[in-house]
């Protein structure tokens, strides 16, 4: 499922899935995960929110969807705490277990499929890949985004300190902006030693706060393979 929400980091990773044979529904009652609430010490507002949405996606996924999709990664590290969240609760601790159970991120699902039938066309660019804290730490997939563009023909640039946060932090950016911009400066050094020519991440959060008007653009990744697939 793509949501209607981060657009284009929901819509043209769409596409991108249609291309792979993977049909995509939408759920128009969805809405945010609930992070941000729960980062700013809202424990309530974050558990209406998930309620809210595992309203709207379970049901999809029980008449037969196979996975819920998160393509935001601090999103995806949220929704898998939603059984911790709503532990308590009769009715929905059982129906958040059965949510996390069909959760994945997107480079999961790619990486089952044959990309070879993508009509990529990769540009020449020097690209570097900054793993945000939630997809490394929190989910557990470190490196593996990097081996996907990789086998697709993108050129990698080394980055040192990959395990290090960008300052976003969830709500650091708002609540910490001192440090928040110690780390994020830090981080854009490690990202453009090499100079490359992109920048690409998996979190819209870290995307919004990497982002520099003097440097490299930041895309999230899968906006990239949907770029390059529209211009093949």
């Amino acid at each position: 499922m793509c949501n209607r929400h981060s657009r284009p980091t929901s819509t043209r990773p769409c596409s991108l899935l249609g291309h792979l044979g993977i049909a995509v529904e939408t759920a128009p009652q969805a809405g945010c995960c609930g992070a941000l609430p729960q980062h700013l010490d809202a424990p309530e507002q974050a558990r209406a929110l998930a309620r809210r949405n595992i309203d709207a996606w379970l049901p999809l996924l029980e008449d037969g969807v196979e996975a819920l999709l998160a393509t935001a990664s601090g999103c995806g590290a949220h929704l898998h705490d939603y059984p911790a969240l709503l532990a308590e609760d009769p009715v929905y601790a059982e129906r958040a277990r059965q949510l996390v159970e069909k959760l994945r991120d997107p480079v999961q699902v790619l990486a089952q499929e044959d990309l070879s039938r993508l009509p990529l066309r990769p540009r020449p660019q020097r690209i570097a890949v900054h793993t945000p804290c939630t997809l490394q730490h929190g989910l557990h997939l470190n490196g593996r985004i990097e081996t996907l563009l990789e086998s697709l023909g993108y050129q990698l640039v080394p980055v040192a300190e990959g395990h290090l946060c960008c300052g976003s932090a969830g709500t650091y950016a708002l609540t910490q902006p001192t440090l928040s911009q110690r780390l994020r400066e830090r981080k854009r050094a490690a990202l453009t030693v090499e100079h490359p020519e992109l920048i690409v991440t998996a979190n819209i959060g870290c995307l919004s706060h990497l982002h520099d008007e003097e440097g490299p653009p930041v895309l999230h990744w899968l906006v990239l393979l949907a770029r390059d697939l529209e211009t093949a």
